[in-house]
């Protein structure tokens, strides 16, 4: 392994004792390829699986496993043809037996922060869903709640919005603006300390850099 590769580990080996203080299942996964076989392992068949918008599930392949698997039902907004159709799936989420997202940042100590648009996504991270299953690499760990907030709002929400293409401030200037506008994505800011159902949320911490 190169020194990267031991530091991930050890830093993932610190952060799974803190997530199991805070009833959180924590798995380390050196690769993507073993991301994709321990969530698949998590998936049970004939269950109902629905998704949050990730480019870490895309970038990891879980997103492709997931597609591939014809003993689930996956709840797909993508194939929705209508506004009020998208709703039903955002709805339908908060039924299903697994849901499947990545998360925005992860503290040292094992606290997840995600900042959300419509809020749909870590409205289903707290309630709803039988699971929870978390793709998260190693990119996204930083020291505090506070630098955590930083970083979503100056590292992967400006990516995120020239991807959607929307015209927020900071899809054009690359920096947080802290704005109000029609486009912004920073409407929920969530932390995550503890989940009160043991084990309900699992943590995949990917030994590569995933998302923004």
């Amino acid at each position: 392994m190169n020194p990267k590769q031991i530091f991930y580990e050890k830093q993932a080996a610190s952060i799974l004792r803190h997530l199991e203080k805070r009833q959180i299942k924590g798995f380390y996964c050196p690769t993507r390829q073993d991301a994709v076989t321990t969530a698949m392992s998590l998936t049970a068949p004939n269950t109902t699986v629905c998704f949050g918008g990730s480019m870490s599930l895309i970038e990891s392949g879980v997103m492709d496993a997931l597609k591939e698997r014809t003993d689930i039902t996956l709840l797909d907004r993508s194939q929705a043809k209508t506004p009020e159709e998208i709703k039903q799936v955002y709805r339908s989420a908060f039924c299903a037996d697994t849901y499947f997202m990545s998360t925005n940042a992860i503290t040292s100590d094992g606290q997840l922060i995600n900042i959300d648009g419509n809020g749909n996504r870590v409205a289903a991270l707290i309630y709803g869903p039988e699971q929870v299953i978390v793709i998260a690499g190693m990119n996204k760990v930083v020291p505090t709640a506070e630098d955590a907030v930083r970083r979503v709002q100056n590292m992967a929400t400006p990516p995120n919005c020239i991807r959607l293409n929307l015209n927020a401030p900071c899809a054009s200037t690359g920096v947080c603006a802290d704005c109000l506008s029609e486009n912004c994505i920073c409407s929920q800011i969530v932390i995550t300390r503890r989940s009160r159902t043991a084990e309900r949320i699992k943590v995949l911490l990917v030994g590569e850099e995933l998302g923004y």
